[in-house]
């Protein structure tokens, strides 16, 4: 894959993050590693693999709150965007897996999801916010579990992304987007 959000020479630069040549040519998706050498990389391998779980997840909920009847043209045009990052990241942890020599985690068949109690466009906002918020305290526990730095900056940086979606979701539903001068 050849970006990541905005492109790999954007994300670099836009980020303000200065990646080594290795962790830009595994998010990008670019032959820098070989076969897991170690204990280290099979671990960063795991923790990438729950990550990607939990992207693959989220799209597939994006796509039942899509689906769903329920969202006004500019939320479901917010919803479709969500979707695209959260299909990003997806593209960009399963590029990262397949260069440490990892085998991917592949999206389930069916989740199982609360459709029964999404009766209105709040409700899915509020089901997204709440998926968005479990993804972002889940990025900040893995960030500290990195054994490769570079990776541990860049699953930051998603979180980041996720916080973003969780503070957008939670005013539109009129709720305070930043309730705490902390996330956890």
């Amino acid at each position: 894959m050849s970006s990541f959000f905005l492109g790999r020479r954007a994300f670099i630069h836009k980020s303000g993050l200065l990646l080594s040549g290795t962790a830009v040519a595994l998010l990008a998706g670019r032959d820098a590693l070989a076969k897991p050498a170690n204990k280290n990389a099979e671990s960063d391998v795991a923790i990438l693999n729950a990550a990607l779980g939990a992207e693959l997840e989220a799209v597939a909920a994006y796509q039942v709150g899509a689906e769903s009847g329920l969202l006004q043209k500019p939320v479901l045009d917010l919803a479709v965007k969500f979707q695209g990052h959260h299909k990003a990241h997806a593209e960009v942890l399963a590029g990262t897996i397949r260069k440490l020599g990892g085998d991917t985690v592949a999206a389930k068949a069916k989740y199982d999801f609360p459709v029964q109690t999404l009766k209105t466009q709040a409700d899915v906002l509020r089901f997204a916010a709440g998926l968005e918020k479990g993804a972002v305290s889940a990025y900040l526990g893995a960030v500290g579990k990195f054994n490769d730095r570079e990776l541990a900056r860049a699953a930051a940086s998603i979180l980041g992304d996720e916080a973003m979606h969780w503070a957008i979701l939670r005013n539109a539903v009129g709720e305070d987007p930043v309730p705490a001068a902390f996330v956890g």
